[in-house]
């Protein structure tokens, strides 16, 4: 075989990533495949407020999705939902002891 085989399988498998690569940046750039609303436009509903692990295969968490939270547990074989429907907190509970009511 010649040099121009090489050079021309070279360049072809040039063209064919370049081309891969800018799908890709035209798929991130016009959100095609995904939300219409860009990520900064977006209001998040839901956040994980606390997690527990129960012990190495477990973990309790508490979720909250708009102004309700829900408490679940986590493990390998699946989820449970252990309380469903908790009115959300207005204010994210504080670990100080000494801010809790009646402490100096």
């Amino acid at each position: 075989m010649e040099f121009d085989v090489y050079l021309r399988f070279l360049l072809a498998l040039a063209v064919v990533l370049g081309l891969i690569a800018a799908l890709t940046w035209a798929a991130r750039r016009f959100g095609i495949g995904g939300s219409m609303l860009p990520m900064k436009a977006r209001t998040t509903r839901l956040a994980v407020v606390d997690a527990l692990m129960l012990d190495p295969k477990r973990r309790l968490v508490l979720i909250r999705r708009d102004d309700r939270e829900h408490l679940v547990i986590l493990g390998p074989t699946g989820e449970t939902v252990v309380e469903s429907g908790i009115p959300g907190s207005a204010s994210p509970v504080s670990d100080n002891p000494s801010s809790a009511k009646g402490q100096p």
